[in-house]
């Protein structure tokens, strides 16, 4: 077995103790710090918008639902919302079934 052998030969590296660990302790910091940065804060922001968008949604709404239904909103429940996809046609959806909000009550398709 040569390997194990050489490892011993090697011997310990020179300098160490706690001041050979301050230098990996910073990088780790910031690695987790960008990761902070980069990634979990903007999926906050999106995830608080999304929870604002789906409160603010009221009666005459343009919507398109997760799976591309376009509709109007005709009922709102807590937990779902109905939408008008034809004449004589209601469909009745979680909230959380709503991708985007496409026009208000006031405007018109063009």
């Amino acid at each position: 077995m040569l390997f194990p052998d050489l490892a011993y030969a090697a011997g310990a590296p020179p300098g160490g103790g706690a001041q050979s660990m301050l230098p990996t302790i910073i990088m780790i910091a910031s690695m987790l710090a960008i990761f902070y940065f980069l990634l979990l804060r903007p999926q906050q922001k999106q995830k608080q918008e999304r929870e604002q968008m789906l409160g603010s949604i009221k009666r005459g709404d343009r919507v398109v639902t997760t799976g591309g239904l376009h509709g109007t909103v005709t009922g709102i429940n807590e937990h779902t919302v109905t939408l008008r996809v034809a004449d004589q046609v209601k469909l009745e959806f979680d909230r959380s079934a709503i991708g985007r909000v496409t026009a208000g009550q006031g405007e018109k398709d063009a």
